[in-house]
């Protein structure tokens, strides 16, 4: 599947120059990982982001998301959001940045 590099591209500005910041192609898209830990990727069109499972249920009351499920079965703590809901700048840097934050909080890979 291939995945829109436009949006990858401006999670990259989003991003900036971490050193912190790797990518590894994972689910038919492009994964951003902080320290190993996947924080944001690009499936398609869309915006994969983790969350965090606490945070699931307050994720998913925003524009375009949805929950993360590509083996039929839902997995918590991992959000999907339409490319649409996140073609402004601000919409996208809000969720790559809680991606980020949470990668951040796990134990480095």
């Amino acid at each position: 599947m291939a995945y829109d590099e436009g949006l990858a591209v401006r999670i990259r500005e989003r991003l900036g120059a971490d050193p912190e910041i790797s990518e590894k192609r994972m689910f038919g898209g492009l994964a951003f990982l902080y320290r190993g830990n996947m924080a944001v990727g690009v499936t398609g069109d869309d915006l994969m982001v983790r969350v965090g499972p606490e945070a699931t249920d307050a994720a998913l009351t925003r524009s375009g998301a949805r929950i993360f499920d590509m083996t039929g079965r839902p997995m918590r703590g991992w959000i999907v959001v339409d490319g649409t809901a996140v073609a402004e700048d601000e919409a996208l840097g809000a969720w790559v940045d809680e991606g980020r934050a949470f990668a951040a909080g796990l134990p480095p890979k």
